[in-house]
């Protein structure tokens, strides 16, 4: 059979044409749809050309072996092109594998300048766990008054874990004078928000309260609730 290289040529043109990559929403839906290598593709397609959310994408997708082997390596790799752009998510991320010592050796003074970066941009997760660095005093000195900064921001956007941390500070009077009503009422809040840790110690604070201050801690985090709904 006579094959025209001019039509083979064509032919590979249109296979090839069935496989490229368009880009960051593609991704976004291949991985909604749950086709994670489609999505691995079209994510690392987009962070070639530099699209720092892709990167940020990719080095997640690195990170937890969603459609590729796990690589953390890798991931680093992509957390700090889409960090360097600026995307608090992977700055997050970048602090976070500093701070775990995932593809890189452990260093809290590493892992807090990346969180510090995230936190300033408001990505609660990283105000949460610089609150947890500077109570503990982890790649900072400990600075209790620093840490409720960083809890109260996380907090007041309602994220649960830092709603406890917050109340633990007030329970035991750590950078904040002693305060059981503001206690209940952060754990309360995280409590409401599902988050378990929070009842154990809700329900260590309670003994210590009168009726009085219970029913004024019920009314704060109900007027916090309504005041954020």
């Amino acid at each position: 059979m006579n094959r025209n290289p001019v039509w083979l040529a064509a032919l590979f043109l249109l296979a090839t044409c069935s496989i490229v990559y368009a880009g960051y929403d593609e991704g976004a839906a291949a991985l909604g749809s749950g086709d994670y290598i489609r999505a691995y593709n079209e994510f690392k397609y987009a962070a070639d050309q530099g699209d720092a959310r892709a990167q940020n994408r990719v080095g997640v997708m690195n990170d937890i072996g969603q459609g590729i082997p796990q690589n953390y390596s890798e991931a680093l790799k992509w957390y700090r092109k889409a960090a360097e752009q600026g995307i608090a998510d992977a700055q997050y991320n970048l602090g976070m594998m500093y701070v775990i010592g995932k593809g890189v050796p452990q260093d809290a003074a590493e892992a807090v300048k990346w969180l510090s970066k995230a936190a300033d941009q408001g990505q609660v997760r990283a105000q949460n766990t610089l609150g947890y660095m500077n109570s503990t005093g982890q790649g900072v000195p400990q600075n209790l008054a620093e840490a409720e900064k960083w809890y109260r921001y996380a907090a007041e956007q309602g994220f649960a874990p830092a709603q406890s941390n917050l109340g633990v500070m007030y329970f035991n009077g750590q950078g904040v004078p002693q305060d059981y009503v503001q206690a209940h009422m952060w754990f309360n809040l995280a409590v409401t928000s599902g988050y378990a840790d929070a009842q154990k110690w809700r329900d260590a604070v309670t003994p210590k309260m009168t009726p009085a201050q219970l029913a004024e801690a019920q009314r704060l985090a109900t007027e916090w609730y309504l005041k954020k709904k």
